[in-house]
């Protein structure tokens, strides 16, 4: 094979391939040995099928089949050889080729630029690490204790009030006519929190144990039976019994009953669970100013055909129209996006940070856990979209590539309380706020420019359309 690489204009590259007679006639002698051992004919002996039958038959299919592995075989090597990373799909334009001949092709190909990562250890960011006070602990527990309140019987003739506990049987009627599922027998209200239907709480304040209450209230919206949505229907209550709010007890048995060991490791696993959730939100601001710094690396070309995927992306669901206008914006958005793609993906190349199954597996179930009650669609979404697992994968690669930077990077380390972290978090909801607002009154589409392009321009493996694909395939029977 002979290879010569010629440069058309800047990251264009036009990549000749010859490959001789005699390399071809060897392929198609494999070829043909192939077929010969697995194919039946009548009149002739597995095996013993003359060259020039099997060339008459199958020639066509078999020098198809060949040609398209050679394609393969031959762009993919003479890529690697010569260093160059292709930014998309190469194109390739065959110039010579058919059986006894030797194969020549020309293969068009716009490369990946060099990137320089020398200077990714220089970037300077924020690393926050917040101090929780004991204290934080308690105030989390005694908050879920006062949402999870024990209650006791009221003392005699004592009126319900907001907070209180009421038990009831009840029949209701629409036009004084029954409907379907018109009774509820022991059903218990919490006074204030107006769970049940708008404005019936209020109406049980006052009522006593054994008292009977007619309530009225308006049907909602997403009543089972359509036909009496909105109307007002009239429910007859028979008050069983009131119960007061009981302050829980914060002791041990209340720890175990929330999966502790007891209340210190109660107190230990609160800790961690505040501590984990400033620092996902903090270490989130840290990664986005290191990929604000990546932004300001210099690239000396971006591939057009990468610029205009992007575009076709940032304007899907747009009109012609609204895509035109508002394509000068979107291009600058995509050069950044790509060129802190380009970035992550040389860091991540160079250092070789690669995504184990594992890892997928465990953010797979990282993603279930925030579904709960929806495990298994989630799971069935996941093994029946392969586009969903490898844009996982791609999260997973760029986690891993910038926390590889975090721990290299120039760190400006911040020990600060949890006051100035939920300052600092709220500072940067509001300018993100202030972002979008900013991004409603321009004609263009809302996009996230931070969201790292890293796995979209990942370099792809050579692949090369099947010229075989009208040709039948060799049969074998």
């Amino acid at each position: 094979m002979k290879v010569t690489v010629e440069n058309k204009k800047g990251l264009n590259k036009d990549v000749k391939v010859f490959v001789d007679k005699k390399t071809m006639s060897d392929y198609m002698d494999q070829k043909y040995e192939e077929i010969k051992t697995t194919v039946n004919l009548k009149g002739f002996r597995p095996g013993k099928v003359p060259r020039e039958i099997l060339k008459r038959q199958f020639g066509k299919a078999a020098f198809s089949e060949v040609l398209d592995k050679v394609l393969k075989e031959t762009s993919t090597k003479a890529l690697q050889d010569n260093k160059i990373k292709p930014a998309g799909q190469p194109k390739l334009d065959l110039k010579t080729y058919g059986e006894d001949k030797e194969l020549e092709y020309v293969m068009s190909v716009t490369e990946l630029p060099k990137i320089d990562i020398k200077s990714i250890e220089s970037i300077k960011f924020d690393d926050y690490s917040v101090k929780i006070d004991d204290s934080e602990a308690d105030k989390r527990i005694k908050d879920i204790a006062k949402n999870q309140p024990n209650f006791k019987d009221a003392p005699t003739d004592s009126k319900a009030k907001e907070g209180d506990l009421v038990i009831f049987d009840y029949t209701a009627t629409v036009d004084d006519k029954p409907f379907k599922g018109n009774e509820g027998k022991n059903t218990q209200l919490t006074l204030g929190k107006d769970l049940f239907l708008k404005g019936f709480d209020k109406q049980l304040y006052d009522v006593k144990k054994d008292d009977e209450k007619i309530v009225e209230s308006v049907l909602p919206e997403n009543f089972p039976e359509k036909e009496l949505i909105n109307k007002k229907a009239k429910f007859k209550c028979k008050i069983l019994n009131i119960k007061n709010p009981e302050e829980v007890k914060i002791d041990d048995d209340f720890a175990k009953n929330l999966g502790a060991k007891d209340l210190k490791d109660l107190k230990s696993l609160i800790s961690k669970q505040i501590n984990d959730e400033y620092a996902n939100s903090l270490d989130r601001l840290s990664k986005n100013q290191i990929l604000k710094e990546i932004e300001k690396f210099k690239v000396i070309e971006i591939p057009e055909n990468l610029i205009d995927e992007e575009i076709k992306i940032l304007s899907q669901g747009m009109s012609d129209d609204d895509a035109k206008t508002s394509r000068k914006n979107f291009e600058e958005i995509a050069k950044k996006r790509i060129k802190v793609g380009l970035v992550l993906n040389e860091v991540g190349e160079k250092n070789q940070i690669k995504v184990t199954e594992q890892e997928l597996q465990a953010e797979v179930q990282k993603q279930i856990r925030m579904m709960p009650g929806q495990e298994k669609m989630v799971m069935d979404f996941y093994q029946k979209n392969p586009s969903a697992i490898s844009s996982l994968r791609g999260t997973v690669y760029e986690d891993k590539i910038l926390k590889w930077v975090k721990e290299n990077a120039k760190s400006n380390k911040k020990e600060i309380s949890k006051d100035e972290a939920e300052k600092i978090l709220k500072q940067s909801q509001k300018q993100q706020l202030d972002q979008e607002l900013k991004e409603q009154r321009k004609p263009e589409k809302k996009v996230d420019e931070k969201k790292s392009a890293a796995m979209k321009i990942k370099p792809k493996q050579t692949k090369t359309k099947s010229v075989a694909k009208k040709s039948k395939k060799v049969s074998k029977k």
